[in-house]
């Protein structure tokens, strides 16, 4: 799928809320990119991504990224030190099979919406809100593009 049609067939203020309502449950920070390029290796271009996004530099490690490369119908959802030592590979692939499941139906917005509300589930589990301390929005609530 060219990258004109996908973005086209997204509502970026749908995901922008719901990576919004994410982060507010949490101290964590989530990120959605998609990209023009060709790729063969999801997760090493989501890894790659995550560097050149800056997200290694949250306080608590506690970023997850959801890339997607359309062209190559290939979609990655990488989280951080802190917070994959949190959850694990298995949760990664859970999220991806939901996603997964309505990109196929052609539901894109909401599979990354679905993807952005089980990544700010866990980010509530284990990095939540601390009281009495002001959390501050380390990364854009945007759908970041190249």
């Amino acid at each position: 799928m060219k990258v004109k049609s996908f973005l086209g067939a997204v509502e970026h203020d749908r995901v922008v809320q719901a990576i919004r309502d994410a982060e507010a449950r949490s101290a964590g920070e989530i990120r959605v990119h998609v990209t023009a390029k060709s790729i063969d290796d999801a997760q090493a271009a989501a890894a790659a991504q995550f560097e050149a996004l800056g997200m290694t530099k949250t306080a608590d490690r506690n970023g997850i990224l959801i890339y997607i490369a359309p062209q190559s119908q290939k979609f990655a959802i990488i989280g951080d030190t802190g917070i994959h030592a949190k959850c694990g590979t298995d949760f990664w692939h859970s999220v991806a099979k939901v996603m997964g499941d309505d990109f196929r139906g052609g539901r894109f917005t909401d599979g990354i919406v679905k993807g952005v509300s089980q990544a700010g589930e866990v980010l509530a589990r284990n990095f939540p809100r601390t009281a009495g301390r002001t959390d501050v929005n380390e990364l854009p609530d945007t759908v970041s593009e190249d």
